[in-house]
């Protein structure tokens, strides 16, 4: 006689950590005017980092993997496609 089985699905997600470097040119973009005294330039950290990202989408960018991809559980779990 064959024994019967059953399973459970899980669904799983896997997320890889990559990273990049890309060089943000310091111009009129990414600068504003000291509040204290308005001759005054500074850098806008936010600025940089908002330019930094559109930059990250570009074909150009190379990305490296860091480490191990993270397994975990899904946060929602849904039946498989095929069931």
């Amino acid at each position: 006689m064959e024994r019967k089985t059953y399973s459970i699905s899980v669904r799983l997600k896997r997320t890889k950590i990559e990273y990049a470097f890309v060089s943000v040119p310091i111009d009129e973009n990414v600068m504003e005017r000291e509040p204290e005294d308005a001759t005054k330039l500074r850098v806008n950290g936010e600025k940089v980092f908002e330019r930094a990202k559109r930059m990250g989408t570009e074909a150009t960018v190379l990305w490296a993997q860091e480490g191990e991809p993270v397994i975990e559980i899904h946060p929602w779990q849904t039946a498989p496609p095929r069931a």
